[in-house]
């Protein structure tokens, strides 16, 4: 990635539809540079439209100019280009365009972009019926997915204006571009915004990253457990010490049944011993379970300290590190005593996947599937055929769907309640299984028996079950656990945090990007719901 300076060239692509030429020229006069159509140039040298010169020149010849018009782009600068949907589907074109400026891959779900197409008339590769175009966008954009998930900036079109994008994609360019591969995802919170960093190997960059967001270069907390330490705990302190940060190492015990207020109580007595003060970075380097507690005490240790997360589990990395609730447990359910801190910065690295143990990376698909069935129904489809593109690509689009829902209801007052999508189920197994079970685990039963519950009471259709009980065994987690008695289970949904007054929230399926939250659905439908996974 070439970092981003005045005289390069930005580079929209990406697949028809997604507004590459509108959000172009809006960028284009905001920055006061001369935008350039890739698609326009060629129909200007071959005197037609582009889709004339599929019919009477052919796909090959189109793509030949195309390749010798990206060669002749990338030895300009100072350019605002938009390139064809196929364009930099080739690595040789991708490369040439890349060395002279900043690539960025715009990206829209599937209706969008057969909104937007139906709207701006006919398009040479989407010649077929009505009926069959859904299917052929997907065969297309499978077929483009590793090339276009290469390019490092990824902006999500669907459902937002031309104008605001312009303002995200200048964001974009700003500020860390020094860190080549990095996606920085902005978040809008309720006081102020930060920034999810998603890359593969930037841990290393963490105390730059932090230092670029104005965090105080002194005392700082680097709260990890004794597993995850020996790993990426040196690797982290020595970035932090790097730029001017004085990091201590405070140690928890591992597991969820350590989840609990004593444990807050033994980092504050960490927090004093190290001299941290109001400045002072608190950072949660682990799972869940580090970044809940981590962030709890972060914000009540002297009212208030900056808190980070560094999330190391596939699970945390699209679920806890985002959106700014923090908690532990009380004996009597999950999550009961805790606090809305928003983090200053969430950093992802990827990389850190390397070292987790399967089983781990197995129950953290289960938040992502989640997010699909929730938010992003693309994704979904991905499980059910090929699989994502990468796992940079897999953990930014679930992380986007958390970042669309947080923003929209950050005290989870409405909207937000759509993210326990199999957790009011997921808890109970968890809590009488004494958290035998992963998280992951307890969220995946808790999802086939939400959908089973949908079903029943005529909300989703009944292949929606199949489907989601289809894709959670294709990755290897559990759809039942038969060992567990459902009066227990009953028992422990009594205390769940969800619930209103006595009455049980449940939030069910209605189709894949449609889920909604009920209360009292009726007790014979919990009891057959719970039946249907625990047999």
């Amino acid at each position: 990635m070439t970092t981003y300076a005045a005289s390069n060239n930005i580079i929209l692509t990406g697949f028809m539809g997604t507004g590459k030429t509108t959000i172009g020229r809006l960028l284009a006069a905001r920055l006061g540079r001369p935008f350039i159509d890739m698609d326009d140039q060629i129909e200007a040298q071959f005197g037609k439209p582009i889709r004339d010169v599929f019919a009477q020149e052919g796909e090959g010849i189109f793509r030949t100019a195309e390749a010798q018009l990206c060669a002749q782009l990338a030895q300009q600068s100072g350019l605002v280009i938009s390139t064809g949907g196929g364009a930099l589907v080739s690595a040789e074109n991708r490369a040439a365009l890349a060395a002279s400026g900043v690539l960025l891959c715009l990206t829209a779900n599937v209706d969008e972009i057969l909104r937007r197409v139906a709207a701006t008339g006919e398009r040479p590769l989407l010649n077929v019926p009505e009926a069959d175009q859904h299917q052929r966008v997907r065969e297309l954009l499978a077929s483009r997915r590793t090339a276009y998930a290469a390019i490092t900036h990824q902006i999500d079109t669907t459902g937002h204006a031309p104008e605001a994008l312009v303002e995200q994609i200048w964001e974009t360019l700003q500020g860390d571009a020094e860190i080549a591969g990095m996606t920085r995802l902005p978040v809008r919170g309720p006081a102020e915004s930060y920034h999810i960093c998603i890359g593969e190997g930037i841990l290393q960059h963490a105390g730059q990253l932090l230092a670029n967001r104005g965090l105080h270069r002194g005392p700082a907390a680097v709260v990890t457990n004794a597993m995850i330490a020996p790993h990426h705990g040196e690797q982290l302190l020595a970035s932090l010490r790097s730029v001017g940060f004085e990091p201590t190492l405070c140690l928890l015990p591992e597991g969820e049944q350590h989840k609990t207020l004593a444990s807050i109580a033994s980092l504050y007595d960490q927090f004093l011993a190290a001299g941290l003060d109001r400045r002072s970075p608190v950072i949660a380097l682990g799972g869940g379970v580090i970044g809940d507690m981590t962030g709890f005490a972060a914000a009540t240790y002297l009212r208030g300290t900056p808190f980070v997360q560094i999330p190391t589990s596939l699970l945390s990395m699209v679920d806890a590190s985002v959106g700014g609730k923090t908690g532990v447990d009380l004996p009597q359910g999950k999550n009961l005593v805790g606090a809305f801190k928003q983090p200053h910065v969430v950093l992802i690295d990827v990389a850190v996947l390397e070292t987790l143990p399967a089983a781990e990376f197995r129950s953290g698909l289960a938040e992502v599937i989640k997010h699909g069935i929730i938010g992003a129904p693309d994704l979904f489809v991905q499980f059910e055929e090929q699989g994502p593109a990468s796992i940079k690509h897999l953990v930014t689009e679930a992380v986007r769907v958390k970042i669309k829902v947080v923003e929209e209801d950050p005290f989870e007052q409405g909207w937000r309640a759509t993210l326990n999508l199999g957790h009011t189920f997921g808890h109970a197994l968890e809590q009488v299984s004494n958290f035998s079970i992963r998280h992951g685990e307890g969220v995946a039963v808790g999802m086939v028996a939400a959908t089973h519950m949908a079903a029943a009471i005529g909300r989703c259709d009944a292949s929606l079950v199949a489907r989601v009980r289809n894709v959670l065994e294709r990755v290897g987690l559990p759809v039942r656990l038969p060992d567990y008695d459902l009066e227990a289970v009953l028992e422990a949904m009594g205390h769940d945090k969800k619930r209103a007054g006595k009455t049980l929230r449940f939030v069910i399926p209605q189709a894949l990007g449609d889920v909604v939250v009920i209360d009292n659905p009726g007790m014979e439908y919990v009891v057959d719901a719970l039946q249907q996974v625990l047999r």
